[in-house]
Formats: structure tokens, C-alpha cells, sequence
């Protein structure tokens, strides 16, 4: 009995560990493109779509502009590290305000502030900058491409921040 009772306890043992060992908390990235059409009002959906773009980690609170024209919002970040550059924060500030507007479709502008680096962005500048309307992307593989070359142009992404 003593023998039953210690592969009990020893096979009892083995399964919570090979099941702790395969449990995951993990969860897995949403796709951000089933936000596609959600509006500044939804606090929800530019919560959820916030909380998956660059520096989300940092992200402290967002105030949403919904009671005049043009609808838009201010997003609060933590300070950052001092040795960040400008430049990473202008490339944040591109990178996010593409989705936002990509995915939000009464967003017409975005402030961005990481502390002592605010920068604001217009969809119309932004669009007028790329060349091409937000809206017709349709994934974020397609719109992730696009960025990434666009910021490639260190020039570009200075003039964008010059207007």
C-alpha cells in the first residue's frame, strides 16, 4: 500500500508539472485589422488598438476629442529613457498614427506625448506625406511594409515634422 500510495503522489506530481510546463499565459497578438472601422468614440476599440503598436509598454492614458469636429486624441506616454532619440520618437509617432488612422475612421489627428517630446499628427498630412489613403490597407503585413519604407527616408519623415 505504501508503494501505491508514493506512485500515486509521485505520477500526481509529474502531471502538474509537465502541465505547468505547457500551459501558456501568453496571449497571442490580435489581428489590429479587425478594428478596421471603429470610431474615436469606441474607448474599447483605441484602448485594444493602443495597447498593440510600438511603446506600448508605456502607454499611461489616452484622452479622445469626441465632441467637436475634427475628432481626435492625445496619447499620454511614460517618460523614456533619456537616450532615446528624437528620431525613435518621430518614428513612433508615424508608425502608431498609421494604424490610428487606418484603423479609426472619424481620427483626424493625434497628439503623442513621451514627456518632453510632444508631436501632433493630421491624417491629412500624413496621407499627403505618403501619398496614398490610409484606408485602403487591409492588413497589417501590407501596412507594416509601407511604413518601414517610408521611414527608410530620414529626410522625409523631418519634413513630415516640419509642416
Amino acid at each position: 500500500m505504501k508503494n501505491f500510495t508514493k506512485y500515486l503522489v509521485s505520477s500526481f506530481i509529474l502531471v502538474l508539472i509537465l502541465s505547468g510546463c505547457s500551459s501558456t499565459t501568453e496571449q497571442p497578438n490580435e489581428d489590429l485589422f479587425e478594428y478596421k472601422g471603429s470610431f474615436i468614440g469606441d474607448n474599447s476599440a483605441v484602448i485594444h488598438i493602443i495597447e498593440q503598436l510600438r511603446n506600448a509598454e508605456q502607454f499611461e492614458e489616452v484622452s479622445l476629442e469626441t465632441k467637436t469636429e475634427p475628432y481626435g486624441m492625445t496619447i499620454q506616454y511614460e517618460y523614456m529613457d533619456a537616450a532615446v532619440e528624437e528620431s525613435e520618437y518621430k518614428e513612433t509617432a508615424v508608425y502608431n498614427a498609421s494604424y490610428l488612422f487606418a484603423l479609426i475612421d472619424n481620427a483626424q489627428w493625434v497628439v503623442f506625448n513621451f514627456g518632453d517630446n510632444t508631436y501632433t499628427i493630421s491624417k491629412s498630412n500624413l496621407q499627403e506625406w505618403y501619398g496614398k489613403e490610409l484606408h485602403d490597407f487591409t492588413n497589417e503585413e501590407e501596412l507594416d511594409a509601407f511604413i518601414q519604407e517610408k521611414l527608410k527616408d530620414e529626410s522625409g519623415v523631418r519634413q513630415l515634422f516640419a509642416e
